[in-house]
C-alpha cells in the first residue's frame, strides 16, 4: 500500500519538474523554443523537442539549463491515501484465495501440508520477485499458525513460558511444501495511475482457515482452535 501511494506522488513530481523545464525552454531569451508554448513541446530521452518534429530534432535539457543559468529544475507532487474513506465508491482492497492439500497418516500421527496454491489479485504487481516472496513468507507464517505456533502462559504471573525459539515451535523448511503463487496482475486504474494495490497482509489472510478446511476433509474432524492438535484428530 505504501508503494501504491508513494510512487504516484513521485510520478506527479516528475511530471511537475518536466513542466518546469518546458517553461524554462519557452521563456529563456535565446532558447531555440523561445517563441513556442509549453504545450507545443515534449520531453523524452533527456531531450526537449517540438511535438510535431519528433525527438530527433530535440535539444538536450542540460543545454537549456545552461542557457538559462540554472543548475536544475524541481517539481513536487502528491497522491491521496487509498484508505480511510468511510463511504468509498469503489473497493480498494486486494483479494486472494488459498488452495491447500494436507496428508494425514493416523498410524504414525503425522499431519503435513503437502501443497499450497495461492492466487492473488492485487492490481499491477510492481515488483514480482518481492511480491512473490511476500506471499510465500505469509503462507509459511500461516502454516506455523495452523499447525505449530502456540504460546503457553504461566498462570501465576501471566508471563509466556515458551518465550524463546527453543520452546516456541515455528515452521521450518521441512514443514513447508511447494508453494505455487499466481498473480492475476490486472492493473486497477481506479485506485492510482499505476494500477497497484496493497499486497502486504493478503497472503496470510485465510491460509490457516484453508489448512483447517483441508484437515476436516482428510480426517472428518472440524478444528475450532489453533494450532491443530494431533490428539484431537486421533480422538
Amino acid at each position: 500500500m505504501a508503494t501504491g501511494s508513494v510512487v504516484p506522488a513521485v510520478f506527479a513530481a516528475a511530471d511537475n519538474a518536466i513542466a518546469s523545464l518546458l517553461t524554462v525552454a519557452t521563456t529563456t531569451p535565446g532558447s531555440p523554443f523561445e517563441k513556442r508554448k509549453p504545450a507545443d513541446l515534449a520531453f523524452e530521452g533527456g531531450r526537449v523537442f517540438v511535438k510535431a518534429d519528433g525527438p530527433a530534432k530535440g535539444v538536450p535539457f542540460v543545454d537549456l539549463l545552461r542557457r538559462a543559468s540554472l543548475r536544475l529544475v524541481t517539481g513536487s507532487g502528491k497522491s491521496e491515501a487509498t484508505f480511510g474513506n468511510p463511504k468509498p465508491k469503489l473497493s480498494t482492497h486486494s483479494f486472494g484465495c488459498h488452495f491447500v492439500e494436507v496428508s494425514w497418516q493416523p498410524e504414525i500421527a503425522r499431519l503435513r501440508v503437502s501443497r499450497v496454491v495461492t492466487v492473488i489479485d492485487a492490481g499491477r504487481i510492481l515488483n514480482p520477485l518481492a511480491g512473490r516472496n511476500q506471499i510465500e513468507g505469509a503462507v509459511v507464517m500461516g502454516i506455523g499458525m495452523a499447525l505449530f505456533e502456540y504460546t503457553s502462559y504461566d498462570p501465576q504471573n501471566g508471563a509466556p513460558i515458551n518465550s524463546n525459539l527453543a520452546d516456541y515451535v515455528v515452521a521450518v523448511n521441512a514443514d513447508v511444501p511447494a508453494i505455487d503463487v499466481h498473480f492475476l496482475d490486472f492493473p486497477d486504474k481506479e485506485i492510482n495511475e499505476l494500477g497497484a494495490r496493497g499486497i502486504g497482509e493478503i497472503g496470510l489472510a485465510g491460509i490457516a482457515a484453508a489448512i483447517t478446511a483441508a484437515v476436516y476433509h482428510a480426517t472428518g474432524v472440524r478444528v475450532r482452535e489453533l494450532p491443530v492438535k494431533i490428539e484431537n484428530l486421533l480422538a
